[in-house]
């Protein structure tokens, strides 16, 4: 009886100040793009949120490239002691691991933590474009193989395959511009840069509120609230809806009741009347999935985006 007392003591000596010290220092939230995107808005409320979990406080860091590759890399290397993770799009986990050689390969090379929210990229263009519709667009683009430029957040990215799919789907020619991110690619289309943009819901709104931005057609199941007149890919004839979402990971082999205490902290920003209110400004919805769920998920996105990848011929061989 008293080994076994002593086993138990011994046990929970090692087990409770762990989580009980943790965190220990400051949380380093990774951004993989840069300051002023979509992965950048969600991540500054939702670690506002968790701070109260955090007392010695959440840094985000931003580090842009690779379409979030060297930002998922840099965490996926990191100690696994829950005082690194990242917020990133599923694009990174499942699309550019099958693309390049990467430090992460599938879902089981990390721990997904939560997911946090959820959108569909869409296709834009200037409001004073001469294409008033995705048909005049493609007609245009049809007419005039390789002549429009179209932007979007990176190579490997949601929106990259989205535009590929409606380009082998609507048999169209134009020249593909990868940017590092919406502070990138936006300007260039206001500037005249580029004739077309890949964008994400909420980083187009306001613009297309003050009339400088026009949405040609959304890549969705169905129509998006904030953009009524603008038709799905599917009513157009092209089965094209490839789902963006954000989750936070932490390195694999981090201590399950470390993911656990940021799970909780995030659980509780996502539920916020802030987080959700700037959420819906943004035209994305709050998707609260939790790791066990995601990563089947995540596998299933995975096999998914493998077969894409293979009929564009942008599988890593």
């Amino acid at each position: 009886m008293l080994r076994i007392a002593l086993t138990l003591l011994l046990l929970t000596g090692f087990a409770v100040p762990a989580a009980a010290q943790y965190p220990e220092r400051p949380l380093t939230l990774i951004a993989g793009y840069p300051a002023g995107g979509m992965v950048d808005i969600v991540a500054r409320p939702l670690a506002e949120g968790m701070k109260k979990k955090f007392p010695k406080g959440i840094a985000i860091v931003n580090r842009p490239g690779a379409g979030g590759a060297i930002a998922v890399a840099e965490t996926v290397q990191a100690k696994p002691d829950g005082h690194t993770i990242i917020l990133t799009p599923i694009s990174t986990l499942v699309i550019q691991p099958q693309m390049s050689d990467l430090p992460y390969k599938t879902p089981d090379d990390y721990e997904p933590i939560v997911n946090v929210i959820a959108y569909y990229p869409l296709l834009s263009v200037r409001a004073d474009a001469p294409w008033k519709t995705a048909q005049e667009f493609i007609a245009a683009a049809k007419a005039n193989p390789g002549k429009f430029k179209v932007g979007y957040p990176g190579e490997g990215t949601s929106s990259h395959l989205n535009l590929e799919e409606l380009k082998r789907l609507a048999a169209i020619s134009v020249t593909n511009v990868p940017f590092a991110g919406w502070g990138e690619s936006s300007p260039a289309l206001l500037g005249g840069h580029i004739d077309a943009l890949v964008a994400q819901p909420g980083e187009v709104r306001p613009l297309v509120d003050a009339k400088r931005m026009r949405v040609l057609t959304v890549f969705q199941p169905k129509r998006h609230e904030y953009f009524p007149d603008a038709p799905t890919a599917t009513e157009l004839g092209y089965e094209v809806a490839n789902g963006v979402w954000f989750m936070l990971v932490a390195p694999k082999g981090t201590p399950a009741p470390v993911v656990k205490y940021i799970h909780d902290a995030a659980k509780v920003a996502m539920e916020e009347p802030t987080f959700v209110n700037i959420a819906k400004a943004r035209g994305i919805g709050v998707d609260y999935r939790p790791g066990d769920k995601l990563r089947a998920d995540l596998w299933r996105e995975y096999k998914a985006h493998a077969e894409i990848l293979k009929r564009l011929g942008m599988l890593k061989k």
